[in-house]
Formats: C-alpha cells, structure tokens, sequence
C-alpha cells in the first residue's frame, strides 16, 4: 500500500544500470532510504525531484522485511535549483544535507527539525548564507540534544556573563578562563549573545544587514565540534565552509 510524506532529498546514489539509491527525510517516519526504480530513465514519476534538497511529496512503499522502501513517484514542491546556485550556496545546501544525515536516526520523526531545515532551505540565498547556516546548526544541534548550556563554565559552573569563554573538542561544553584546557579555542560574548536571540526569534526576525563569514564562525567551530564528537568523524562540509572567503 502506497504511503505519502512530504520529504526532503538529502542524497542519492546510482544502483544498478537505471535506479538510484535515495535517503530523504521524510516528515511522517523521520530519515528514509529507498530505491527509485528506473528513476534514471522516468521523467513522469521523478523529473529533477531527486536533487540534493529539494522538498517533494513523496508516494513510496514499505516492504515487510525489507529494509529498502520502494520509491514510486516523488512531486515537486521546492527546488534549491529555482534560484542561483553559486559554489559558497552548493556547499551551504550540502552542510544541510549532510548535517541531517548524520544527525537522524532511521524511522524517527522529529517535526521540529523538519520544520527548522524548510524555514532556512527557504532562507539560504547565493549572497546570503551565514545567517540561516548558524541558525541551522545552532537549532538542529540543540533539537538533538547535543548543545550545553552556554550561559555556565561546564567545569565550576561559573555564570560566564560577558566574559571570554572557551571550548575544546574533548570538553562537555564552554569553560572560563580558569578551567580552559591546552589549545582551547575562544568564543565571544558577541556570539553568545546572539545565540540567545537566535533562541528567542524566528529566523526571518533576526534582521537584514549582511552577516560577514567572521560573525559567529566561533559559535560554528564549537557547534560542529559537538557534532563531530557525538559522530566519531570529521564534517566534509564544514571544512569545505571554513575555506570560503
């Protein structure tokens, strides 16, 4: 029996002469593989639905005892490729990507983070990234429950207050200038600071003027820390953003 879900691509791969092994993250079941039959070859049922990021509605299967759902048909209800896609968009797009994949578990829906990933694929323009991007990753790590408290030293629980506070990518969170280990890295009020408005507003209320790759790349650093750790593995994407200008 047919199932439908709206669905994000998050990737897909060649299987086979004409199919194409696809991971989505579907807002009924949470992350989903399938095989898209022939999808090589049939425009009707896929078109460019299969691209990285695009938001579809999804018609697939679950088989019994299969660990692979069939995928019938997708519909397309937002393309990443409807705007410019320059190299700084594609790698931001694929931070997304990646980031969901690594983060989701299989068959656990989590509306939360599916409503947060649309809001800033909607958000996320060619000159125009490092807002929605640091709001993805603060939100999507917190929503997994991997962010500490940002307000405390992790060591003596120091309220940090304005001060520098710092991190270490073998620590449970901030520490103050008392308890920071060997090579710690620094973050700044600043980002702190706008950690907290970024908790406490919506994306689209967090304001116009240009972010610069500079603003809140400490905050970034120690976000992907956490994520690194709790994974065992680098992030391709996030080095790939740390080389943009």
């Amino acid at each position: 029996m047919l199932k439908q879900s709206e669905a994000i691509v998050l990737h897909s791969h060649p299987l086979r002469e004409a199919d194409l092994l696809v991971t989505l993250f579907t807002r009924n079941e949470g992350k989903l593989k399938g095989v898209a039959r022939s999808a090589k070859k049939s425009k009707r049922r896929f078109g460019g639905a299969l691209e990285p990021l695009t938001r579809v509605t999804l018609y697939y299967e679950n088989r019994e005892r299969q660990e692979l759902a069939r995928l019938d048909a997708c519909d397309i209800l937002e393309s990443p490729l409807a705007e410019q896609v320059d190299y700084a968009r594609a790698v931001a797009l694929a931070h997304v990507a990646e980031l969901l994949d690594q983060l989701l578990p299989d068959h656990e829906p989590n509306d939360s983070l599916f409503r947060l990933a649309v809001s800033v694929l909607g958000s996320l323009r060619a000159d125009s990234i490092w807002r929605p991007l640091t709001y993805f990753d603060l939100w999507a790590v917190r929503l997994v429950g991997l962010l500490p408290d940002l307000r405390t030293c992790v060591e003596c629980n120091a309220v940090l207050h304005g001060a520098a506070a710092y991190f270490h990518p073998l620590a449970d969170g901030l520490m103050c200038v008392a308890d920071k280990r060997l090579a710690s890295a620094e973050m700044s009020g600043d980002s702190r600071k706008l950690a907290g408005e970024m908790f406490r507003s919506p994306l689209e209320q967090l304001g116009t003027e240009r972010w610069p790759r500079a603003r809140c790349a400490d905050l970034r650093k120690f976000l992907a820390q956490r994520v690194e750790r709790q994974i065992e593995k680098k992030l391709v994407t996030f080095a790939m953003l740390d080389k943009l200008e």
